[in-house]
């Protein structure tokens, strides 16, 4: 009986034609012109707002590059994989959505797919490393004694070294890029797991080391920070002022890498639980008019980085200029 299951459980996965296989031409449009329109519309607006954003973050930090803190390094880092994003892999959407298909062939699919996912996985291992030493400065406070900017270069180097190698192992024959099923975009195969064993690890693969595994350390280190913050704030009011301020420095990057990384995920886990149910559900069942939807969301999630980081920017610095202002009046009133 075992055998006879097995069986048919091949049988059906040899029998499963993915929906870019099931038409003459995978890369016409399957929505309305309309929406199309409305799609190129948002994807422009998204894509500027993006650019000048995250290339301000950038051209402001590149004045201060010596002054800059490890976890500063690191936000550079994420606007520069946001800016990819925008730059390299939004220009082929835009277009594409404008023209009511997608104008590139298998070679442009591929390419926007590779770009997409390497930068969005660069983004994600960056917000990693960010909330680890964000624990580790925060919770052991030996740490941050020995942290010194080359170790946060050699950070750099792995992350893109990771996002790289998970971005090109589809090209090794073990996975693929394919058109989204409403044709206008690309993506991971996710389908791949409908057709075949090595589809299913392939698929799993890239679920647990670039999704589920970055984001139960983020949600760790994180929910140890609250905890610690709760239990020694008292303590940090009897140190000097100078102890003091490294606080609320120290605490203001993490505000900006919580945030960040909360805007991140908020983004892409619609999309994620979507390419989940089209490699091990039932993708056929997803309508083409909802599975556009996340795709879009996860594409504004570079939009929101610079936003937050200016935001919480501007509010330490008021806060900052605040207490100066306070120090001088103290200073002029006891002369």
């Amino acid at each position: 009986m075992s055998g006879m299951a097995s069986d048919h459980n091949n049988s059906s996965q040899e029998e499963y034609i993915p929906h870019y296989l099931q038409k003459e031409d995978p890369f016409a449009s399957k929505l309305s012109r309309e929406a199309d329109i409305v799609a190129g519309f948002y994807l422009t607006i998204i894509g500027i707002l993006s650019t000048l954003g995250n290339g301000y973050v950038i051209f402001m930090s590149s004045k201060r590059k010596k002054k800059l803190r490890p976890a500063e390094i690191m936000t550079v880092n994420l606007a520069v994989c946001d800016l990819g994003i925008s730059v390299v892999g939004k220009p082929f959407s835009i277009i594409s959505f404008f023209f009511h298909r997608w104008m590139f062939g298998w070679i442009g699919c591929r390419w926007y797919g590779w770009a997409g996912f390497f930068f969005g996985c660069g983004s994600l291992i960056t917000m990693t490393a960010v909330s680890l030493d964000r624990y580790l400065k925060i919770c052991h406070l030996s740490y941050g004694t020995w942290l010194k900017r080359h170790h946060a270069f050699i950070c750099l180097a792995i992350i893109w070294a990771y996002a790289t190698f998970w971005a090109t192992v589809p090209f090794a024959g073990v996975g693929s890029y394919a058109p989204e099923p409403f044709g206008t975009s690309c993506t991971l195969d996710w389908w791949l797991a409908q057709a075949s064993v090595a589809g299913q690890v392939f698929v799993l693969s890239i679920l647990f080391f670039c999704l589920l595994f970055p984001t139960a350390v983020i949600v760790f280190s994180y929910v140890k920070i609250i905890l610690k913050v709760k239990s020694s704030t008292k303590e940090v009011a009897h140190y000097d002022t100078r102890i003091q301020n490294s606080h609320i420095l120290e605490m203001k990057l993490t505000k900006v890498a919580m945030l960040i990384c909360a805007g991140f995920l908020l983004a892409w886990i619609p999309y994620a639980v979507v390419s989940v149910w089209s490699a091990f559900g039932r993708p056929d069942s997803v309508p083409i008019q909802f599975s556009v939807i996340p795709t879009l969301l996860a594409k504004s999630a570079a939009m929101y980085n610079p936003i937050i980081y200016q935001v919480i920017d501007c509010k330490f610095a008021c806060c900052r200029s605040g207490g100066l202002k306070a120090k001088k009046s103290s200073s002029k009133k006891s002369r």
